[in-house]
């Protein structure tokens, strides 16, 4: 597009290899135009990247043209300039270029650019955008949010980099920060690991004098061949990765649970508040410091603190940086700023230290160097000794065999299809490490695949069980033609689950791919499902209360497990008690987002668990749930019981005795049930904190809000029973033991 040239509404520019597209579009049907660049070719349209976001045409007529002095105008009906690229220079000879990576651009001649939309991003991050500071020209490239769905204006978010310090990714809300990635460290941000995009993209970081940005470079592949848009990572996780979560001197422990913990020497300033989790208040020092005694105690797994109050010297080595942090009284903590080639770079922390985060890996060899008390380190040593053996009790916990259901499952990492599964040519190079059975052996095993043999059938097909000539009981899952799952799908769920390695977990032992045949060989788990043994008069009376307390925190681990603790962060999606053929969901389980608006995430899953603590507690199914006073669901009715101050009574009769011990630990369940049940996601605790809930029997709760779908139905609610389906999934199988 050159001078004189206009493009008005109806007409639009598009890229030369047709992704990207240029022009007005309008929101929810309105009358409002905006201009901007959107995926030609994805659904949902959604623009991503908008010139007029905070004002739009609203007498339905727009024009955009290049001005005499070269800067690019939008005129509304009346000819007057709503938006500008504002440029201080005239512009000889001036051409704009919608190029292939969606940048709109702005030039005077083939090679020099004067103007780029990718300088002034809107809410969206394409790939080859520059986020960041160009420097020199003082130019910060940041993310904004909507204001909402159908309204582009900026809204209350923000997304970029923070230069206090060591360069930081952070999110705002207003000046308020809402999560922080950890600091630059010399290869990588390292707050932003659960992106998914490896088979996509690559992650560049550029820190030099003139610029600090990171860009997602394009591997070669088009990231919207599917035609969909689709999760690559989500920030902030979950309410536990908020942004100074446990206060001044505490800590996100995750090699446990995501609870907080004071850091070492330190202890709680309110325990009161701690106890109801509320950790804002933080962590106080032990013993005072005395300068000159002082010891450093050696943290690995951080997210470092917060550039609150530091200093910085990058040509100072690790020993030379202890050493000024001991001379300097202020001085509570000091770390390499590069972990490159051995680590060099020293940060000094002053004050207290905020915002920190433990996880199970350490990030690239990175430490904090903590200042404490000299008499504090005889009291730490005892408390490792004591964290070690406390883990070691974990870890050879014993549970229940009582749980038998499949899984639907969403990995949260990109791939190359945007659909779950491994590319051919990377699965190549996979290494399985799992025996390929023969059709025939398989046949034999379960009697040529009998119906006297068959156990169940879920999404993919049916199961049976088998046995081989060795005397091994397995259960063999056969999948069925029109399943829609071809050798692709099921050399990817081999690999998944290979990955897996829980107790809670049922063990693969095998795939068998021959003939037309696809079929998954595990172990043979001789308890059926859960719910021939809590849905039913007789068979519930074998279940007493303390099996089901241990079947709740069994199945609280095993998603914890998935959630955070495996190499695969995984989203459960279908977390039940009965099974069922359906493949992406059950309605009773659901979460209000993802069943009304297709939104799930890990707090989708603790929502699910949730509904399964009240079955257990009752004994009564979520939907179907039938009472003679009003219409609500068994969570409807949990929640009346609860505002009524009977919360008990929604025990199954016979359960377990009737003393106030008994009583106890079920209102603890049930209000650990109803704060997972919660209607808005971001109000239900993290699985970590579940676990922590049903395990610490002094700490107390706090005051659940009301469920989710909490309506009276109408008679003909309890007969719906429509499927929800979706694409490419892998199931797995859970048993709690």
């Amino acid at each position: 597009m050159v001078q004189n040239e206009h493009l008005s509404v109806g007409k639009t520019l598009v890229s030369y290899g047709q992704t990207f597209e240029f022009g007005f579009f309008s929101t929810n049907n309105t009358k409002e135009l905006y201009l901007g660049i959107w995926y030609k070719n994805v659904t949902p349209t959604a623009a991503v990247w908008v010139a007029n976001r905070n004002h739009p045409l609203t007498d339905s007529a727009g024009d955009f043209t290049i001005a005499n002095d070269g800067n690019i105008v939008l005129l509304n009906g009346s000819k007057i300039v709503i938006w500008s690229s504002n440029l201080s220079m005239s512009v000889v000879n001036p051409v704009v270029q919608l190029l292939e990576s969606g940048n709109l651009v702005l030039k005077d001649d083939p090679e020099r650019y004067i103007w780029k939309s990718f300088d002034y991003p809107t809410d969206t991050r394409l790939p080859d955008m520059k986020l960041g500071w160009d420097l020199k020209l003082d130019l910060n490239r940041y993310l904004t949010s909507w204001k909402n769905a159908s309204n582009p204006s900026i809204g209350d978010y923000s997304y970029g980099v923070d230069l206090v310090g060591l360069p930081q990714f952070v999110l705002r809300s207003g000046s308020r920060i809402n999560f922080r990635s950890r600091v630059w460290n010399g290869v990588q941000f390292s707050g932003i690991q659960n992106l998914r995009s490896k088979e996509i993209f690559s992650y560049t970081v550029v820190i030099d004098t003139d610029e600090v940005y990171g860009t997602l470079v394009n591997k070669g592949g088009d990231p919207s061949q599917n035609m969909k848009w689709s999760y690559m990572s989500v920030l902030p996780r979950d309410q536990c990765d908020s942004y100074n979560h446990c206060g001044v001197n505490g800590v996100r422990n995750i090699a446990i649970t995501s609870v907080c913990v004071c850091l070492q020497g330190f202890t709680a300033l309110s325990p009161q508040q701690w106890s109801i989790f509320n950790w804002t208040d933080g962590c106080v020092r032990k013993t005072s410091l005395e300068c000159g005694s002082d010891i450093f105690v050696q943290i690995q797994g951080l997210k470092l603190p917060d550039m609150i109050k530091i200093s910085v010297n990058k040509s100072t080595s690790l020993e030379e940086c202890g050493s000024e942090c001991k001379r300097n009284c202020s001085c509570t903590a000091y770390a390499n700023s590069d972990v490159r080639e051995g680590g060099s770079g020293c940060i000094l922390w002053f004050d207290d230290l905020f915002d920190f985060r433990h996880f199970s890996e350490a990030p690239n060899g990175q430490a904090l160097f903590l200042r404490l008390a000299s008499t504090e380190g005889e009291t730490i040593n005892k408390a490792m000794n004591e964290k070690s053996r406390m883990l070691m009790k974990v870890l050879l916990s014993v549970g229940l065999a009582v749980l038998f259901f499949s899984l639907v499952v969403l990995i949260i990492w990109k791939t190359r299809r945007m659909g779950g599964v491994l590319d051919a040519d990377e699965r190549q190079n996979e290494d399985l490490e799992l025996p390929l059975f023969d059709l025939i052996t398989l046949e034999t095993a379960t009697n040529n695949f009998s119906h006297t043999n068959k156990i169940g059938e879920g999404g993919y097909g049916p199961v049976y069980k088998g046995k081989t000539l060795e005397g091994q009981e397995i259960a063999v899952k056969r999948l069925s033609k029109d399943s829609g799952q071809g050798n692709t799908e099921l050399k990817n769920e081999v690999i998944l689950i290979a990955k897996l390695q829980h107790r809670n977990l049922v063990k693969l032992l095998g795939c068998c791919i021959q003939a037309e045949e696809k079929i998954l060989i595990y172990e043979y788990m001789p308890n059926a499902s859960l719910d021939y043994f809590i849905f039913g008069q007789k068979r519930s009376k074998l279940m007493g209360w303390d099996m089901r307390l241990s079947i709740v925190m069994d199945i609280a681990k095993g998603l914890l497990y998935l959630h955070q603790d495996s190499s695969l962060r995984i989203v459960h999606r279908d977390l039940k008690a009965t099974k069922t053929e359906r493949l992406a969901g059950t309605y009773g389980y659901m979460s209000p987002e993802y069943a009304v608006d297709g939104h799930f995430s890990v707090n989708s899953d603790v929502f699910s668990f949730g509904v399964l603590v009240l079955e257990i507690m009752s004994g009564k199914k979520n939907r179907g749930f039938y009472h003679d006073n009003h219409h609500h669901n068994l969570l409807g009715h949990a929640w009346i019981l609860w505002n009524e101050g009977d919360p008990c009574e929604l025990m199954e009769p016979g359960l377990g005795d009737s003393n106030s011990a008994s009583c106890q630990e079920v209102l603890r369940c049930i209000q650990v049930g109803l704060l997972c049940v919660q209607k808005l996601s971001e109000d239900r605790p993290c699985m970590s904190a579940v676990v922590f809930m049903l395990s610490s029997e002094n700490s107390l709760l706090l005051e659940p809000k009301q469920p989710g779908f909490f309506i009276e139905r109408g008679l003909d609610d309890h007969a719906n029973t429509n499927p929800r389906f979706s694409e490419n999934q892998v199931t797995i199988s859970l048993e709690a033991r």
